[in-house]
């Protein structure tokens, strides 16, 4: 279940995040069917009308489509069209330069920093 709690960020978009995230993880592949709006409304416990316009955000990115009758689906390209929009969102967003700027502040090394992300990286991995 979505833990809602990012109160600055639109409920629907904290949906659309999370079918993406699960996109990138491998969970959702191309050409996998996605739970029904009513489906995933229940699971959520939110309105049908805030997780259809998740799906029509999603839509409207080209991660998923809709097959008439049948539901939506992952488009094949779902993948890269996330990973090209986030970080360009992240870019964009100044975190970037506000990671940079305390890693100068700091003192902590492009060596240490690459130590902790490999550590994170196997941390990650073996869950």
């Amino acid at each position: 279940m979505i833990d809602f709690n990012d109160s600055n960020r639109a409920i629907y978009l904290q949906i659309a995040d999370d079918i993406a995230d699960r996109v990138l993880q491998g969970v959702l592949p191309p050409d996998e069917r996605i739970p029904s709006v009513r489906d995933y409304a229940a699971t959520v416990m939110v309105n049908v009308n805030t997780v259809m316009r998740a799906y029509e955000h999603l839509s409207s990115l080209g991660v998923i489509y809709n097959k008439r009758g049948l539901g939506y689906f992952v488009s094949a390209e779902a993948a890269s069209v996330i990973t090209r929009t986030r970080r360009r969102d992240f870019i964009d967003s100044g975190a970037i330069d506000r990671i940079f700027k305390q890693l100068h502040l700091l003192d902590i090394s492009t060596a240490e920093l690459n130590d902790m992300y490999n550590a994170y990286l196997d941390k990650t991995t073996q869950k």
